[in-house]
């Protein structure tokens, strides 16, 4: 696989429960740093969600590789940010024999 143009910077967060003082919690977005990625739009669908309609996108972000443990890599619990957009990573894996890029398969869901 040839080097992929890394036109997209995305920030990378990770999520973390914090007790709202009320017996339960909320989630919280840490970032982690900026990762420059390939993004490639896959299906779409609209769906009923709470609001309204949404519009969901399967994205394939394709990124430098970090090695499994390393807190660079990204995870399934993570998302990406790229400005209001946010694309909630479904899945990680290696895109290349070699391991040199990761495809992090993800999904972007929009209020209609």
């Amino acid at each position: 696989m040839s080097a992929p143009r890394m036109l997209h910077p995305l920030m990378l967060e990770t999520p973390e429960r914090v007790a709202d003082g009320m017996g339960g919690y909320r989630m919280v977005w840490h970032a982690l740093g900026i990762v420059h990625a390939r993004m490639q739009a896959g299906t779409g669908a609209e769906r009923a969600g709470d609001v309204g309609a949404e519009s969901v996108v399967r994205w394939r972000i394709t990124l430098r590789a970090a090695r499994e443990g390393d807190p660079r890599r990204p995870r399934p619990e993570q998302r990406f940010r790229m400005g209001a957009r946010v694309f909630r990573i479904d899945a990680v894996a290696e895109a290349d024999v070699a391991g040199r890029w990761l495809d992090c398969l993800a999904r972007e869901v929009r209020v209609a």
